[in-house]
């Protein structure tokens, strides 16, 4: 059966399914053991789709607009009066300094337990704006089936996302198979409350870790403790990450997911203010890691083409 069916024959389904074969077989020189099969994965744009603006993004502005009735003050203050309007392009304006503080603003202040019920109800229910699909439906039908592959190759399948961590985590075991021990993230402080015999973990509005970047693979390390073997990701964002597995000892596979496909998803590199693919673009050119291009070699996006 072929592995990949949702995938074009071509030199990039070729290059997946030549390494898988090779680093498992066990009499290759290239063989790995089943312990150092890690797999990491970028998630906004990688697993699924980041466009106009990531999806938590549209979780924080779903918060917003739930909390302002008992915040009257946000009507004149940035960044909320730009979400309160549905100004896309005042929000924007307001740059990395205006995400995070509504990020701090309405994913703080509540337990664990609290914040994952928020994000279940959430993202069972809400629909992306341009696309009015649910966000759980924007996953990318290629990926599902490459990380299977992966896994039914004893590799072990690992998110390394920008997003937040607990934001994913309540869904992305039933959603990707990934269970939530296996999922790396930004996080924000958290403490811990015995709260008279019933404990509890507080989130905090601190920023503890950003998983992008340089962070990739310092989360890496921390929380999986191996390089990664084979990892994907779709942005400069996920470059170090994808420098950090070429580094490993074994042979590797370094993945970029090239958003070509202006008809079915979104086409955009370079110059995109969300997905920033430009010096990661020119290094996978020069190294020759593999490249995705989304319109030529994906036969369909999303399950539900299916």
């Amino acid at each position: 059966m072929d592995p990949l069916p949702s995938w074009n024959d071509g030199a990039t389904k070729e290059a997946i399914i030549s390494y898988v074969q090779d680093v498992t077989n066990i009499n290759s020189p290239n063989f790995i053991d089943v312990n150092d099969r890690i797999a990491t994965f970028d998630n906004d744009g990688t697993l699924w789709s980041e466009q106009p603006v990531y999806f938590q993004f549209f979780f924080a502005i779903d918060r917003v607009k739930s909390l302002a009735a008992d915040h009257p003050e946000w009507k004149n203050e940035q960044p909320f009066k730009a979400v309160l309007e549905n100004n896309m392009e005042d929000l924007k304006k307001q740059g990395m300094k205006g995400l995070i503080e509504i990020i701090m603003t309405t994913h703080a202040g509540m337990t664990t337990d609290e914040f994952e019920a928020i994000v279940k109800n959430w993202i069972t229910t809400a629909e992306h704006p341009v696309k009015k699909r649910k966000f759980t439906e924007m996953v990318f039908q290629p990926m599902l089936e490459l990380l299977e592959y992966l896994r039914a190759n004893e590799f072990k399948t690992f998110i390394v996302s920008g997003g937040g961590i607990e934001f994913m985590r309540p869904w992305t075991e039933q959603v990707y198979g990934i269970p939530k021990d296996q999922v790396v993230g930004s996080s924000i402080q958290t403490e811990y409350d015995y709260n008279n015999g019933n404990p509890v973990i507080k989130r905090l509005a601190k920023i503890d870790f950003i998983d992008d970047k340089e962070g990739k693979p310092i989360g890496i390390n921390r929380f999986i403790g191996k390089k990664p073997v084979f990892a994907a990701g779709n942005s400069d964002g996920d470059l170090q990450m994808l420098r950090w597995t070429d580094a490993n000892e074994h042979k590797s596979f370094q993945l970029y997911i090239h958003h070509t496909d202006s008809i079915r998803e979104w086409a955009y590199d370079r110059k995109s203010h969300i997905g920033t693919f430009d010096k990661g673009l020119d290094e996978a050119q020069e190294k020759g890691w593999t490249l995705v291009d989304m319109e030529r070699d994906w036969k369909v996006v999303y399950p539900f083409e299916l």
